[in-house]
This record gives structure tokens, sequence and C-alpha cells, in this order.
């Protein structure tokens, strides 16, 4: 599945997100949150998480200190969880204290993940971003 969509929600007192239903049934065998590159959550499937890693780990080389650094960090800030019965999965405090996420969040689909964003950073980065897709679809092929 891909995920698609941008959509504004709050978390709750307990750090739980409410899932937006159309990004729930491919979370039926379990979620996997972790750290984003940039400051925010993703969640992934465990098999798109999965898949993700190893991609990450081939292109950087298997045993370089560079794919040694970037195992410990992904797996150290990754959590399983599941959907409760209402939709939601809580967000760890170490993840939310990375994202720098207050209450007012934003999701947004990202191919085979989405991701959770504090809303102001989120408005902020995609206001300064896309202006720049023109740029970023002409460098598509430039080298080659």
């Amino acid at each position: 599945m891909t995920f698609l969509g941008t959509y504004d929600h709050t978390l709750d007192a307990k750090n739980r997100l409410t899932v937006p239903v159309k990004f729930r049934g491919p979370l039926g065998d379990g979620v996997i949150v972790s750290r984003g590159i940039e400051t925010c959550v993703s969640v992934w499937t465990p098999a798109g998480f999965d898949g993700w890693t190893k991609s990450m780990l081939e292109a950087l080389g298997a045993m370089t200190p560079q794919a040694r650094q970037f195992r410990r960090v992904v797996s150290a800030s990754a959590f399983e969880t599941e959907l409760d019965a209402a939709g939601r999965i809580m967000l760890p405090s170490k993840l939310i204290d990375h994202a720098g996420i207050e209450r007012e969040i934003s999701v947004i689909g990202n191919d085979d993940a989405f991701e959770i964003w504090d809303r102001k950073a989120w408005e902020s980065y995609d206001s300064e971003i896309s202006p720049t897709i023109l740029d970023l679809t002409d460098a598509i092929g430039a080298d080659a």
C-alpha cells in the first residue's frame, strides 16, 4: 500500500494518535514507529520497515562504519506497537522529543510509510520545499 495525503490531528493526553482510517488497513499485522530522518516520526508496517532498513544497509555497504552507525541509531529508536481498538498508536516520548511534537500534528503519507510532524514544523517544511519541486524533478537524470 502507498500512504498518501496530509491529515491534521491532535495527540491526546496519553500521546496517542488516532491513525487516519485510510492508513489503518495495512497496519493490522503491527506497527513500527521510529525516529524519522528529518524531525518527524516515521510509521511503518513491519515488512516496510524491514525492507527500508535492508535497502539502506545495502546502499551503505553492510559492514561499513556508516552502516553500523545507521543500524544502531535506527534500531535504538524504533518501537513495535499495535493499533488499539480505537485505531490509535501511542508515541514514545523519545520520538516526540526528536520530532519536537507538541499536540497539533500533521500526518503525511510518504509512499511505503507515513510520517508524523509537529503541525507548525510541517507547514514550514512544506512551504520551503514545495516551491523547489521543479528543481528536484529537473535534477532527475541530470547526471546520466
